[in-house]
């Protein structure tokens, strides 16, 4: 499929008005939300075609199809954020060829993409995934274990514990999205009251980032809307 640029500019173009939207109606700054561009099964011109509109951040769900594009777009400096799940057999990958890595879900694989980063590159920017709908399909850990593992993570070396991701379950209940993306906010902020520097809520994406943008989100994943659906 030939990849449109004309249309991937103007679906970035509306998903900045959203998200300026969205920040203006609830007091915030709209700078305070990054958009990060979801490009998993999408061919690297898709790619290309965003950034030539202005769009540096893209999250990428399967490691070795992300280093494929990666090295076919070797000559753009991209921003590459790891968002699947995260697999021990996968973590030294991760750890060399990202910056981020919103997935982490347990000490083990913390351990892992701190012992694997290399020491030349600037510290692996790590998200929690929390599993605020206690779905047994998702991964991430619950709300009350979120403390502990915050704070084992952050005496590791080579990576900096920025924040917290959450993928609620899917609802078009506006009030139900609003309770979701709360709680994590909750969560966020009493690790900031227990001493942690956290400046990242990942959460809201292409059908439910107004809500998530008034709970405090300061980055949205974003990726049918951008690139269209998914085959």
């Amino acid at each position: 499929m030939t990849t449109d640029y004309k249309k991937i500019r103007e679906n970035l173009q509306n998903i900045h008005k959203r998200i300026e939207l969205a920040a203006t109606s609830c007091g915030r700054e709209p700078a305070t939300v990054i958009l990060l561009a979801v490009s998993k099964t999408k061919p690297a011109s898709d790619i290309r075609a965003a950034f030539d509109a202005g769009q540096i951040r893209f999250g990428e769900n399967y490691v070795q199809e992300a280093l494929d594009k990666m090295e076919h777009l070797r000559d753009l400096p991209i921003e590459w954020h790891y968002i699947g799940g995260i697999q021990s057999n996968k973590t030294r990958q991760i750890a060399h060829a990202f910056a981020w890595a919103h997935g982490v879900a347990s000490l083990k694989h913390a351990r892992r993409l701190s012992e694997q980063r290399p020491e030349e590159m600037p510290p692996l920017n790590l998200c929690l995934q929390v599993n605020i709908s206690g779905e047994s399909s998702k991964q991430g850990v619950s709300p009350e274990e979120v403390p502990a593992l915050a704070r084992d993570i952050a005496s590791l070396p080579n990576i900096q514990l920025r924040g917290l991701m959450c993928l609620p379950e899917p609802t078009d209940d506006r009030q139900q999205q609003q309770r979701a993306f709360a709680r994590v906010r909750t969560l966020f902020d009493e690790l900031n009251r227990d001493g942690h520097r956290l400046d990242t809520l990942s959460m809201g994406m292409s059908g439910d980032l107004e809500a998530a943008i008034e709970e405090g989100s300061t980055m949205v994943r974003i990726g049918t809307a951008i690139f269209g659906a998914r085959t």
